[in-house]
């Protein structure tokens, strides 16, 4: 093929306008265009880079292309159809430059065919047939699989379009797309089996995650999507015969005919499922594929053979249909499928454990009606023992020893079974302990060691809820490889430990034992908190050691009160962590005794509006507010008036008039609201300079802004400005914090037992003032405020049974 100079100069220029804006990745791919400008394979390079470019280009199509159609569109086929001895490999693995062009021109063809068909409509006809003849005709070598795959991506793009549907009506051109390219490339090829046997891991993540977008297999299964989206009658009885046949020569010599019954199962797997999530398997179904009997005939007989290492890859395929059919097998058979699943998790091929355990756990979290559990712990109970034998066995296994797919069906059998798992709870924890120490030498695998907290919550909350007192055992078990995990600065495990340590805390019913207090001092030291994923760790744990031991902090550990502010002062310098120190700050001020923060209530108020001042966010305010009114709830409103005005003159009318009246509506979360409500019913009644002072001019629009939090919607407008935060300098690597489901902290609300329905309280609250100043506070409320807000006050009242006197 021969391209002008002046077009290959027209290209080249092209080219290096519309490659990636970004220099960094611009300038490599200027730079490689000077570099083969002599080569002799110039044209072929440049048309696979110019492609390659189109991911970041065609996001509709340029001009140039849609001016010169025929000339791309000739070169393009021209090229498809090229066989160049000198540019093929004799390597059977790697790709030559031959087939990476022609895969990429199958991948244009696909796009043109999706998104400008109408521009493509003339060129598709020979496009189908310069494709369907390269299917036909290359090998089942590896290094043909991408070209191969995304040749049938194209027919499958081709086939699901209404006005191409007439290229593949005809029965004959059907069954010669079944036999030809869809069969083929559903076997179970050499390379397959070396995977499967060899790089497990590798096999799970392609299978199982859905990685394998680039596979034979998985293009062959979308081309039977696409065609039976218009024929899926003919579809379904042709693949019907192949699929008899593939089982019948399978049943003549198992041992070494199970490759027919493997790419049998994966025939019905594609021809059956129509729509699918990773969460619930297929949505959709094929109505004319009986999913049941198959799964009876074919699928259980091989799960109930006694020796769980034989075939090993049709045990796979076999559990794999149960985890992708769930929601279509009825739940008897699913029943009796999960003791043969226990039993699978004894298998020596790991992928054939990894599917049992990742099978189990898919199954533990499937609803049924009312949103509970299919399955329940009863149902589940005659086979815990079994089932947690087996699980932790699996780990034991080689290639299994940090499998993430067996420590969460791990953490969902114990999250489903509940109070069935207490008997083998001192085992269990045992087991978990000695796998956390082993682990944390060298923390490799995120998503296992996430769900092994996650497993040593679950153990701590079921034991605890039935028995608080088993909260001991627990420490005994876990404080020595936590101890060792802190002095070895295993940072990975560093904000899990503080989050179980806060479950634990929280789970003691009286003081806090010596054993955290000793720790106390520890949390406090800088060089903690300079990593982000420890932050919200950390202050959940000293949340909990507020909530349980003030007195005693305050009484043995009074020197470390400033340090607590210390901590509270850089978290609300950060934009990104200022909640934190809100929360840090609030449980001060809710539990500490008064006396032990009345020295420093000055200078905490002070660095707040120095903060407001400086670098004002919606966040912040909206945690300001919570804060203020639980300040006013713990110590009083003529407490906070005189804060601020002790502050700076006239500062609490500044704050009502700035910050309360307008940005109230901001806050969000039901217990945030609350204490807000009753903050400000606070100000408004119990409050004497509201009444008799200038400050009274805002007693109505407080009162009214009040009204609003209770009635209006929440304000969540974000000013333009915020949404370009700078991203705060984080040096080095930095460990994320997650969250840990099990661990999670109850919600808490410090007005609970004072008030329970805001609006009743402020009706009521109105009523005592207005006994106290006969006259005043019905006056104030009909000259000013609005109608709308009057109507709701009066619904208020008429519910509390009270009136304005």
């Amino acid at each position: 093929m021969e391209l002008s100079d002046a077009n290959l100069q027209t290209l080249t220029e092209y080219l290096k306008k519309t490659l990636d804006p970004d220099p960094a990745i611009r300038r490599p791919a200027e730079k490689f265009l000077e570099s083969v400008e002599g080569n002799q394979n110039y044209p072929l390079l440049l048309l696979t880079l110019l492609e390659k470019s189109q991911d970041n280009v065609i996001k509709d199509l340029p001009e140039f292309f849609e001016d010169n159609m025929e000339t791309w569109m000739n070169n393009f086929h021209t090229l498809l159809t090229l066989d160049n001895k000198l540019l093929q490999t004799d390597d059977e693995e790697e790709a030559g430059l031959l087939e990476l062009l022609k895969s990429q021109i199958c991948d244009n063809a696909a796009l043109y065919a999706q998104k400008y068909d109408e521009e493509f409509q003339r060129y598709l006809p020979r496009f189908v047939t310069a494709i369907w003849n390269l299917l036909v005709t290359t090998g089942q070598e590896v290094k043909y699989d991408l070209l191969v795959s995304n040749a049938i991506q194209f027919l499958a793009s081709v086939c699901e379009r209404p006005h191409y549907k007439n290229l593949f009506e005809d029965q004959n051109t059907l069954t010669s797309i079944c036999e030809k390219v869809i069969v083929p490339n559903m076997e179970f090829r050499a390379a397959d089996e070396e995977a499967f046997e060899d790089n497990s891991e590798e096999y799970i993540r392609r299978d199982l995650e859905g990685s394998d977008i680039d596979t034979r297999r998985r293009a062959a299964c979308d081309l039977v999507r696409g065609l039976c989206k218009f024929f899926e009658g003919p579809v379904t009885g042709i693949f019907s015969g192949y699929v008899n046949s593939m089982l019948q020569e399978y049943a003549k010599n198992p041992s070494v005919n199970w490759k027919h019954k493997d790419a049998a199962i994966y025939l019905v797997t594609s021809l059956a499922s129509k729509a699918q999530t990773q969460k619930h398997g297929i949505t959709q179904a094929n109505e004319l594929v009986n999913l049941t009997e198959f799964f009876v005939n074919h699928i259980l007989p091989d799960l109930k053979s006694a020796n769980v290492n034989e075939f090993p890859v049709l045990k796979a395929d076999g559990i794999k249909y149960i985890m992708i059919f769930r929601n279509q097998v009825p739940k008897e058979h699913l029943l009796v499928s999960i003791p043969l699943l226990i039993n699978h998790l004894q298998a020596e091929s790991i992928v054939v454990h990894t599917y049992a355990a990742h099978a189990l756990e898919r199954l533990f979290t499937m609803r049924g009606p009312n949103n509970a559990t299919l399955f329940t712990a009863a149902e589940i109970a005659p086979f815990v023992e079994i089932l947690l034998t087996n699980l932790f066995k699996a780990l034991t296994l080689p290639g299994s020893s940090e499998n993430e797919y067996i420590m969460k069906a791990i953490m969902r059998s114990f999250s489903l079974l509940q109070e069935a798992i207490i008997p083998y709870i001192p085992t269990l924890i045992t087991q978990l302990t000695q796998k956390l120490l082993a682990v944390s030498k060298n923390p490799s695998k995120p998503h296992f060691n996430h769900y092994m907290f996650e497993a040593i919550c679950l153990s701590i909350r079921i034991t605890c809820k039935a028995n608080p007192a088993a909260v001991v055992n627990f420490e005994e078990a876990l404080f020595l490889v936590f101890t060792e995990i802190l002095q070895n600065d295993v940072q990975e495990f560093i904000p899990y430990v503080f989050q179980v340590m806060s479950l634990l805390l929280e789970t003691h019913k009286n003081d806090i034992p010596s054993s955290y207090m000793a720790l106390f001092p520890h949390l406090l030291q800088p060089v903690l908190w300079e990593r982000t994923g420890n932050i919200p760790a950390l202050v959940r744990l000293l949340q909990a050691f507020l909530e349980r031991g003030s007195n005693t902090i305050a009484s043995a550990a009074a020197d470390k009160i400033p340090g607590l502010l210390g901590v509270f002062q850089k978290l609300i310098a950060s934009k990104a962590n200022d909640h934190q120190g809100f929360y840090l700050l609030n449980s001060i001020i809710e539990h500490m005794p008064p006396e032990s923060v009345d020295q420093y209530r000055k200078q905490i108020f002070i660095l707040l509006f120095q903060r407001l001042q400086n670098s004002k966010t919606t966040k912040f305010i909206k945690s300001f507010l919570v804060f203020i009114n639980l300040y006013c709830i713990k110590y009083g409103a003529l407490a906070l008036q005189e804060i601020f005005d002790g502050i700076q003159p006239k500062m609490f009318g500044m704050v009502l008039e700035k910050i309360i009246i307008p940005e109230i509506q901001k806050v969000s979360g039901n217990v945030e609201k609350k204490i807000c409500a009753v903050g400000i019913t606070k100000l408004l009644t119990e409050c004497p300079p509201m009444m008799d002072t200038e400050y009274t001019k805002l007693w109505t629009p407080l009162l009214q802004s009040l009204i609003g939090l209770f009635e209006l919607p929440e304000d969540d407008t974000i000013p333009d400005e915020e949404h370009f935060i700078d991203i705060e300098d984080t040096p080095g690597y930095q460990t994320a914090f997650s969250q840990l489901a099990f661990a999670g902290k109850k919600e808490h609300d410090p007005v609970g037992q004072m008030v329970n329905n805001p609006k009743i309280h402020l009706a009521q609250s109105l009523h005592k003032l207005s006994t106290a100043c006969p006259g005043r506070v019905p006056s104030m409320v009909s000259t000013s405020l609005n109608a709308e807000a009057l109507q709701y006050l009066q619904g208020y009242l008429q519910a509390a049974s009270v009136t304005l006197l």
